[in-house]
């Protein structure tokens, strides 16, 4: 998990500012609805459940909602009813003897049940505490119309009166949540999916795109709201099998392209308010992205001017990447540019990393293809020594799995991305994953769908279609079980309580690398 927290204070930044322009002219107008609270809601526990918590609708009804007033330690929960990602606003006033005293009010903005019961003052973790989605406010004069200026990722909102007076309490009225995104539903192409769960899979996976499709493709709108590129990546293939937003991508990529290191490396994420800004973070294999994602982008749109725009930036990237493999086509990772791979430590990801190199290389190549780019034959061979040790090394034919060099570990990871990267043929492809089923599932140690997603991709790319929808139903599916509106940051079937900061309360339940099945279903199954 740390390797998403580095400080880097001696870099020195190349802003190519005409690509940054193009990056602005396709800044989307963010498309608003009006959400009104679908129910009142009582939270109670139950262990089936996100953390051991659900609502239920309370016998209050919402249309009620002026004439349950709140004096001290009283507190009520609107349910918008799903998930949003937006601005919040309600109208408060006085009911009884005259206002003698101010109006303490905290309001708690929640993704998921759990977060209205966890205490703020309990979290300890290593991440920001000024992430929760909490407010505390003072009104002095009643009544009033309380517009609340940040903006909230939630379904969820408590309104807890701390303290009135003895002489009077709080009215609410009028609740209304503008929610925000670039997209709508309305312009999405519904597929027919004959499997319901499938089906509940996809629609889930699609909200969670579309409350993530923000001025860029942010990561979670809950938590860091900025664009990290691995869950870029994986947003433009959901989006171009959905949505098919392309002024959105072609934003997030010029960005990306327009701020690099003076030596060619590619930030793992860039920040956009209050100006273009990249982060001091590089993650190896996210580097080695951008040249995937261009060519993603490429082979869907056929944009030549994109792709000439582009591919300097990408080239430049994969030349530093090649700086780590030495004269024996074996990568080698450094501490100061981790590969990421999952937020798990628990494995060794250096042949993973090699396999993330060369799959990245084989995309980059038919770029390089065409531009016509004289050294291409160069970077042809370099990716042949690179498979070549890959095959003679880390391939264990005896137990048909590839292993770490001098250790010989093995793990999933290794596996997963060694299949996508096509190193070996089509029938030892499916003789790998089906050896990792037998001796490696159920999965456990992995706490990402960002992982599962290419565990799954693994699957269909071997072959074995039956497995990949299974273990989307698993996974994917057990967060539904579990009451999910959208899809997690983090979730482990095997410890169902697990987040990766010790609390519900930071953790994000609507995360841009979790709404890949949308695309897996439509590249794979739908046709």
């Amino acid at each position: 998990m740390t390797f998403t927290f580095q400080i880097n204070n001696d870099v020195v930044w190349n802003h190519d500012e005409k690509l940054l322009a193009k990056a602005e002219r396709n800044t989307p107008k963010l498309i608003q609805t009006t959400i009104q609270p679908a129910a009142i809601a009582e939270i109670i526990a139950d262990e089936k459940s996100v953390n051991g918590f659900k609502s239920v609708v309370s016998e209050k009804n919402i249309a009620q909602l002026p004439d349950y007033t709140l004096g001290r330690d009283e507190k009520i929960v609107l349910d918008l009813g799903d998930h949003y990602v937006g601005k919040f606003t309600i109208d408060i006033d006085s009911v009884g003897s005259p206002m003698d005293a101010p109006l303490y009010l905290r309001l708690k903005f929640a993704e998921v049940p759990a977060e209205i019961v966890a205490e703020a003052t309990d979290y300890d973790g290593w991440l920001s505490r000024s992430w929760i989605q909490e407010e505390f406010v003072h009104l002095d004069v009643l009544p009033t119309t309380l517009e609340m200026p940040r903006r909230y990722s939630c379904r969820y909102i408590e309104l807890s009166v701390i303290d009135t007076s003895p002489k009077w309490k709080a009215s609410f009225s009028n609740p209304i949540f503008m929610a925000e995104s670039s997209v709508s539903m309305e312009q999405l192409p519904k597929p027919v999916i004959e499997d319901k769960e499938l089906e509940a899979i996809y629609t889930i996976s699609v909200k969670t795109l579309q409350d993530c499709m923000q001025t860029v493709f942010e990561d979670g709108p809950k938590r860091d709201r900025r664009l990290w590129i691995g869950d870029l990546r994986l947003q433009a293939l959901a989006n171009y099998a959905t949505f098919d937003d392309l002024a959105l991508t072609k934003r997030c990529m010029y960005l990306f392209g327009g701020m690099t290191t003076e030596e060619g490396k590619i930030p793992a994420n860039v920040f956009t308010e209050p100006n273009l800004t990249p982060d001091d973070t590089f993650l190896f294999d996210y580097s080695l992205f951008f040249a995937t994602i261009l060519f993603d982008y490429v082979q869907h749109t056929q944009d030549e001017i994109v792709l000439q725009d582009l591919y300097p930036a990408a080239k430049k990237g994969m030349d530093l990447a090649l700086q780590q493999v030495d004269e024996a086509g074996r990568l080698v990772l450094t501490e100061d540019w981790p590969v990421f791979i999952d937020w798990s430590n628990d494995f060794d990801k250096a042949t993973a990393g090699q396999a993330v190199i060369i799959y990245a290389m084989k995309r980059f190549i038919q770029l390089a293809e065409k531009m016509q780019d004289p050294q291409v034959k160069h970077y042809q061979a370099l990716c042949q020594q690179l498979e070549e040790f890959a095959r003679t090394t880390l391939y264990d034919a005896e137990k048909k799995q590839f292993v770490i060099e001098g250790s010989g570990e093995v793990n999933v990871a290794s596996q997963v991305w060694m299949v996508l990267a096509e190193v070996m043929d089509a029938k030892t492809n499916h003789e790998i994953m089906e050896t990792t089923i037998k001796e490696q599932f159920p999965i456990t140690g992995f706490g990402t769908p960002y992982m599962y997603h290419h565990v799954v991709e693994a699957l269909f790319v071997a072959g074995l279609p039956e497995a990949a929808v299974q273990l989307m139903k698993d996974y994917w599916g057990k967060m539904i079980s579990m009451g999910a509106d959208t899809f997690w940051e983090a979730f482990k079937p095997e410890d169902l309580d697990f987040s990766p900061y010790g609390s519900p309360i930071i953790s994000s339940y609507c995360h841009a690398w979790s709404c890949t099945p949308a695309y897996l279903i439509k590249k794979y199954l739908a046709g």
